[in-house]
């Protein structure tokens, strides 16, 4: 596996994605993951579902991009990065991040830096179902404010 991305419809396994993480590398001190959830409610809405798009060919580049830029900046032994598409409900896994590494302070860092450019420069486009109708996600300044932290 060592580096690989994948963006799928279906639900990923976190244990079996750990394994796979991990398997055959006896070098790797630190293990980071990141899962992220659709959860009930967002800016004081209630959220019924979401549904994710994407801009197949481009939005895979783009995580490619990121994984690579993750790799120049820290001693990565490994990488996953698995992000859902489709039409996804409360509590529903939408990603997964995990890194290893010979120490944890890469791992930390490499999977907050692609968390936080997962979340600013990778083309997805989140539509909230709510109880006051669809709403499409927008940017928001936290995101780009955490991304920012990580110009060279």
């Amino acid at each position: 596996m060592a580096f690989s991305i994948a963006v799928q419809e279906q639900d990923f396994d976190v244990g079996r994605e750990y394994g796979e993480l991990i398997f055959g590398d006896t070098a790797a001190g630190a293990v980071v993951f990141f899962v992220g959830r659709v959860r009930d409610t967002n800016y004081a809405r209630d959220v019924k579902s979401m549904s994710l798009e994407h801009y197949p060919g481009m939005t895979e580049k783009i995580l490619q991009q990121i994984l690579d830029e993750a790799k120049s900046r820290w001693k990565l032994i490994a990488a996953r990065i698995v992000h859902r598409v489709g039409e996804l409900h409360v509590s529903d896994q939408i990603v997964f991040v995990g890194v290893t590494s010979v120490h944890r302070e890469h791992a930390f860092q490499a999977a907050e830096f692609l968390m936080d450019f997962l979340k600013t420069q990778a083309p997805f486009w989140k539509k909230e179902l709510t109880g006051q109708g669809a709403l499409w996600v927008e940017e928001n300044s936290k995101d780009v404010g955490a991304s920012l932290r990580w110009n060279k």
